[in-house]
């Protein structure tokens, strides 16, 4: 009987076509300016010349690493590429990590996202190299978003030269359905881990303030030739320490939550916002208080704590609570009680 997986065996060969471009990679790299012929390549990972041929087309096509090709000869092209970095062992599980966590809440595949942890797994040794190589597959079947791709690519050169980009927003919570040009100075793009998506923050110039904008929200961007001077980062950092995730757009609010004695163990083993402070209580409870920007990104922490958690200030979320737990009280009223 074979051992070897079938034809079908989809999982098996996307993570063997994922390490094998990996390796593809390392040797190409490793020809330096002389490249590589794709029968020398075949020999060395232990394919046909055909196979090999069609990874080195995959390291642009699929993966987005610069590559040339000249008299049969296959290289890895400098322009435009960072120096190479060199990684510690304990900096190269810290990046690991970062990148496993990445790979829990994409949700489309970024080419050059893929590339990158391809390099950084052909530095390093299993499981490590394993570990980056798992990440690499399971992100490269999420499959690629072309027209999310070419938005984030738009705004994130826009920050890195910093020039003013304009574009139409879609605020689905304050006026859903509409949208309006707006022309920003981008100061910073943010992933979310409460969302799941990307964010650019920055000054609107149309509102005369810092805005925050979900990066799935833009279309129609334009990188124009205007720059603009990003603020001091301490100031910056001073700014988005306010935020609960991502919004610091929002007014100050001073918010005090007394959390019950069930919750409060769980509640206190974690740092949640850099404000924050805690008041034990003598019957076990706790007060949690913080200086947080807005209420709509806290709102929805407070509700996972369910009835272990009371807002007591400010009256502006201690109702919103009030009112959500007794709507949701109302819908499952009908529903019996479980017998003890």
């Amino acid at each position: 009987m074979s051992i070897l997986p079938s034809e079908g065996d989809n999982d098996f060969q996307k993570s063997d076509r994922s390490a094998r471009l990996i390796r593809t990679l390392r040797y190409v790299e490793a020809a330096g300016e002389a490249g590589i012929r794709p029968e020398d390549l075949a020999r060395k990972l232990g394919v046909s010349r055909r196979t090999a041929y069609r990874d080195l087309k995959a390291l642009e096509a699929t993966v987005g690493v610069p590559v040339w090709n000249h008299l049969g000869r296959w290289g890895v092209s400098r322009e435009g590429l960072l120096p190479e970095l060199r990684f510690s062992k304990d900096e190269a599980i810290s990046v690991v990590l970062a990148a496993r966590l990445l790979a829990k809440f994409s949700t489309g595949y970024d080419p050059e996202l893929g590339a990158a942890l391809m390099k950084l797994g052909s530095l390093l040794e299993d499981p490590l190299r394993s570990a980056v190589e798992r990440t690499v597959t399971q992100l490269s079947e999420l499959g690629i978003d072309g027209e999310a791709r070419d938005r984030l690519r738009q705004l994130t050169t826009a920050w890195v030269t910093e020039r003013i980009v304009e574009f139409d927003y879609a605020p689905v919570w304050s006026n859903p359905g509409s949208s309006r040009r707006a022309r920003v100075h981008p100061y910073l793009i943010e992933p979310s881990a409460a969302t799941h998506t990307t964010y650019l923050i920055g000054h609107d110039e149309t509102r005369n303030a810092l805005r925050t904008f979900r990066v799935d929200r833009i279309s129609n961007v334009r990188v124009t030739t205007t720059t603009f001077e990003l603020p001091k980062e301490v100031e910056l950092e001073r700014t988005l320490a306010s935020a609960w995730d991502i919004v610091a757009d929002q007014p100050l609010e001073e918010i005090s939550i007394r959390f019950g004695r069930e919750v409060a163990a769980r509640v206190k083993e974690t740092r949640w916002h850099p404000s924050q402070s805690i008041e034990e209580q003598p019957d076990g409870s706790l007060i949690w208080r913080a200086r947080v920007s807005g209420l709509l990104e806290i709102r929805a922490w407070v509700l996972t704590w369910g009835e272990g958690a009371e807002v007591l200030r400010p009256e502006a979320l201690r109702a919103d609570m009030a009112r959500t737990h007794l709507a949701a009280a109302s819908r499952y009223s009908s529903v019996d009680a479980p017998r003890a």
